[in-house]
């Protein structure tokens, strides 16, 4: 596995990734009619051409095993741990961690103190063994459909 910034040429890649992780492995926590709010198919082309500029703004890694996309994960500078996917079918192979490892290398350089994301119930797990803290449960509304996630932070050592 290689370890890589974001490059547009990746986005629909990327992007396909988020879908099928979303409709596969979030099935086990989300309802379908939630998971169809979280990740609505007809928003993809405008989804590709939103997230090339988030990407490319962010701090942003992608992991690939082959050329493949197998995983990708970014950061606001100020500490925000917006996305991580990793593909249904490379799940529990240490990707996550290696990208998350990545971004919190990042923020020691940038001198931030602490991390923040909003995870899944499905990724809330995986994060609480990182370190990260639960600050809250939250309900997120998304075309109508409210889904949860949690509010969670972790401080960086510098």
């Amino acid at each position: 596995m290689i370890i890589m910034k974001f490059e547009e040429a990746d986005i629909e890649e990327i992007v396909s990734l988020f879908y099928e992780t979303v409709h596969s492995v979030n099935l086990k926590d989300y309802s379908q009619t939630e998971l169809d709010a979280w990740a609505p198919k007809e928003e993809k082309k405008s989804k590709i051409d939103a997230w090339k500029i988030s990407l490319g703004q962010n701090i942003s890694f992608v992991a690939k095993i082959n050329d493949k996309v197998v995983g990708f994960s970014d950061m606001t500078h100020s500490g925000h741990l917006d996305r991580l996917y990793i593909h249904k079918g490379y799940q529990g192979q240490g990707i996550a961690k290696a990208l998350v490892d990545k971004l919190e290398d990042e923020a020691k350089k940038l001198n931030l103190f602490k991390i923040d994301t909003e995870a899944s119930i499905t990724a809330k797990q995986f994060f609480e063994h990182r370190g990260y803290n639960t600050i809250c449960s939250q309900t997120v509304e998304r075309e109508g459909v409210k889904l949860t996630n949690f509010k969670m932070i972790k401080k960086i050592d510098s």
